[in-house]
């Protein structure tokens, strides 16, 4: 069993994704169930509604699980079992008034309203709260007992995590688990403040950051891929342990990459369009550019308003009612000839205000390699 354990106290970042990613990946790889748990037990630290937030990430993103859970559902199991430690005298109860810490009665301190929480006795005399004197279990504490509950044997997690896990699994062994979990430390990823809100919110691809987070720190046969893909393939151990560098121009390849995949019609169907040369004409642009939302806007430029007042003002309109009186052309070659024949306009003169009346912007893009796919719309783009 593997789980994916995130608080709703913050935005998911690339090292949370990456996390859940990875335990999703090899949950499937061996064919083990994956669940996910709301670390929420911290009132004070909560962001409403940041947990639906995570859920939707996950569901974005293809990770389902097969069970989903919030912590604080398991709030008074983990007092029980806390009061079950002390019973075994592997825990004894603290107070702020240290003349108190000895042979003290639950009960009594509860009916002089003495606030009180418990320690756990650990080996080296290192001894740490389990229970808070709000009664609420500290973090380190539930996801021992929550991992225990819910049989999770195997626990991907980031390499700042080994102290916590040391002591999750000491408090596992007092209350008398005995299976042994299996642990594979996640190395750093440096600079990695992005959210993943942002970097949708950006027009990144979901599959595209998939792509990224499997493939870096990572040995992969390939390096643009899906995660069906990846599930084939896929070793936990290939994992480096090393520390890796966040790097957005790297994932702005791949996400260029995973772009081109896309079917054409259901690209333009991005920017409100169902048709298979708007498609085409998108990927044309991604020699330039990288996101979806780049993308947009150079469709949206083609189809925008054009600016009749600007220095090639006057030529527009020439070539506006030129093409406004032109029968269907098939090549640029010919449709621009056409308009050089019929408005008396050539060289820059023609070029220029070609090239704004057709796209709003310069381009490293041809207008040869543009026009075939816009002909059709040819009246409304000069518009």
């Amino acid at each position: 069993m593997l789980r994916y354990a995130t608080s709703p106290t913050r935005d998911m970042n690339i090292a949370d994704l990456r996390e859940a990613i990875i335990n999703y990946l090899y949950a499937q790889k061996i064919g083990d169930n994956f669940i996910v748990r709301i670390e929420d037990i911290d009132k004070k630290r909560n962001i409403g509604g940041k947990d639906e937030e995570i859920l939707m990430i996950l569901e974005k993103f293809a990770l389902p699980h097969s069970q989903l859970f919030h912590q604080s559902q398991n709030l008074h199991i983990h007092q029980t079992l806390a009061i079950r430690l002390l019973q075994e005298d592997k825990a004894f109860i603290s107070t702020t008034n240290e003349s108190l810490d000895k042979n003290l009665d639950i009960n009594r301190l509860k009916e002089d309203k003495i606030a009180f929480s418990i320690r756990i006795k650990a080996p080296n005399g290192d001894n740490f709260i389990i229970l808070q004197d709000d009664k609420t279990p500290t973090q380190n504490f539930a996801s021992a007992c929550d991992d225990m509950l819910s049989g999770v044997d195997f626990i991907i997690c980031r390499e700042e995590n080994l102290a916590n896990t040391l002591k999750q699994e000491y408090i596992k062994t007092q209350l008398g688990y005995i299976d042994n979990t299996k642990y594979i430390y996640l190395p750093t990823i440096l600079n990695s403040t992005n959210s993943i809100k942002s970097l949708l919110e950006d027009g990144f691809l979901p599959d595209a950051i998939i792509n990224y987070l499997i493939l870096i720190g990572n040995e992969t046969p390939k390096e643009i891929f899906t995660m069906p893909e990846a599930i084939e393939w896929f070793e936990v151990e290939n994992i480096s342990t090393t520390s890796v560098e966040f790097d957005i121009e790297k994932l702005k390849f791949i996400n260029r990459e995973h772009l081109k995949l896309i079917d054409n019609k259901k690209l333009s169907s991005l920017f409100g369009f169902d048709d298979n040369d708007i498609g085409e004409l998108a990927k044309l642009y991604l020699q330039e550019v990288s996101t979806i939302n780049e993308l947009k806007i150079k469709i949206e430029a083609i189809f925008a308003p054009k600016d009749f007042d600007s220095k090639w003002g006057e030529e527009m309109k020439i070539i506006k009612n030129t093409v406004f009186n032109a029968p269907m052309i098939d090549s640029f070659e010919e449709f621009e000839k056409y308009i050089m024949v019929e408005s008396g306009l050539e060289g820059e003169k023609l070029s220029k205000p070609l090239n704004l009346i057709m796209t709003s912007v310069q381009s490293e893009v041809a207008l040869d390699a543009i026009y075939p796919l816009i002909k059709s719309y040819i009246t409304e783009v000069v518009s």
